[in-house]
């Protein structure tokens, strides 16, 4: 069975610490959930499953999901739960209720996430938190003083949540530098990527693109880090972010930045779409997840978010096709680095015999036909929304084309990629 993309929602993806300063998880989801049930007129309709989740939550944020289901506008008897692939979140969520559907076991289905940079789960130490609970359960005030006694000034100093890889200690930029200086890729392509993607985005938001995927939430219109009016040379100018040395070249320019923010999309049946006459923009076709050995466990050791180069070989495999068989390639923008190694391990010989096992290259891609609406570099990545956000951006650039196959690639942490294809 085919599984229809019917399209997709989101909130304007917002600066942190700034527009959605006060607004949590559930806020945001529940308004990129609320604005896809208005689009397609789902009020106090029953679906098949909501699933998605976020990143960054509070352990009051434990069902998610289904909390912001039952704030949306849907029938309350829609069932809804939580799941987490970092950065790939939403998209592992499309292609787990794609399969669903597929088997028939539901007919329609949401996928979604957000992400809060802004408001961010503290931690303390282990004695403020035993005292803190002895507290709840001392009987009288001796008790409770006598625990209070226990504490230490250092007790309350909050631990801020990293960024870090829990085996390596390293951030993400930290593991991409090491990946642009494996692959030798310099500042000017990593600037020149970032660029280009800012270009692309703004364009496409004067052109009226997103107009229909972004709707207005707590004031805020459009996404925020968008800039039409950078340059080559004031990319150039910013300073190293995460290797201060000569030999760094990532920065705030060409990487992501933290985001706030939501997005939903809306998968369903042909028979679905067809009953309520809904337009069809896209279908899902295939999806693929890998991971790498970034730590070097069991053989050489990987580039932490090269787990796509392998996953999306796998898919042109069991779909028949190569690699320049599509009309678009949608590539979530981690880094610019990030996307440049991937490239060049797919245009390396070595790279593709020795550790993808195959006997030639994938080869070389039209890059006009990446990311033409911008990607996360421009656009922001408020982490488990960047996967919806992509798909909902695919599938429209598809359906106003007419036909036409879409390749997308997300790279997450833990030194793992999901992958899928969109036609028409």
């Amino acid at each position: 069975m085919r599984v229809a993309i019917l399209g997709g929602s989101r909130i304007p993806f917002a600066r942190v610490n700034g527009a959605y300063n006060e607004a949590s998880n559930q806020d945001m989801l529940t308004a990129a959930l609320k604005a896809l049930v208005d689009r397609f007129s789902l009020k106090n309709e029953k679906l098949g499953e909501v699933a998605g989740g976020a990143v960054i939550k509070h352990s009051r944020d434990w069902n998610l999901v289904r909390e912001s289901t039952l704030g949306c506008g849907l029938h309350p008897t829609t069932p809804a739960y939580d799941l987490q692939r970092a950065c790939g979140t939403s998209l592992s969520a499309t292609a787990h209720l794609a399969n669903r559907i597929s088997l028939n076991e539901i007919e329609v289905g949401i996928a979604c996430g957000a992400d809060s940079a802004s408001d961010i789960p503290l931690s303390y130490s282990k004695n403020l938190q035993r005292t803190v609970l002895s507290l709840s359960r001392g009987k009288t005030w001796g008790d409770k003083l006598g625990t209070i006694g226990d504490l230490r000034p250092w007790d309350l100093a909050p631990k801020h949540p990293g960024v870090g890889e829990p085996r390596t200690g390293m951030s993400m930029g930290q593991h991409c530098e090491e990946m642009a200086k494996e692959w030798q890729i310099g500042r000017r392509e990593q600037d020149e990527l970032a660029l280009t993607s800012h270009k692309n985005a703004a364009a496409a938001w004067l052109a009226g693109f997103f107009q229909d995927l972004v709707v207005p939430f707590m004031d805020l219109e459009r996404d925020q880090y968008v800039r039409g009016d950078t340059s080559i040379e004031k990319l150039a100018s910013l300073r190293n972010a995460f290797d201060p040395s000569p030999a760094g070249t990532l920065t705030a320019g060409n990487s992501s930045p933290l985001t706030d923010g939501a997005s939903a999309v809306l998968l369903a049946s042909d028979k679905w779409a067809r009953e309520r006459s809904m337009p069809v923009q896209a279908y899902i076709t295939f999806s693929e997840s890998a991971a790498v050995d970034f730590v070097g466990m069991a053989g050489p050791k990987e580039g932490l978010l090269m787990a796509p180069a392998y996953a999306v070989p796998r898919m042109l495999d069991r779909a028949g096709i190569k690699l320049q068989d599509f009309d678009l390639y949608e590539i979530h923008e981690a880094f610019a680095a990030q996307v440049l190694c991937t490239l060049k391990a797919w245009e390396s010989e070595n790279y593709c015999r020795n550790r993808l096992g195959r006997s030639e290259p994938l080869g070389k891609i039209d890059r006009a036909k990446v990311n033409p609406k911008g990607s996360s570099v421009a656009l922001g990545h408020p982490f488990a929304a960047t996967g919806a956000r992509i798909v909902a951006t695919l599938a429209k650039q598809l359906a106003e084309r007419g036909s036409g196959r879409g390749l997308i690639s997300v790279c997450a942490a833990g030194g793992q990629g999901v992958t899928a294809i969109l036609e028409r």
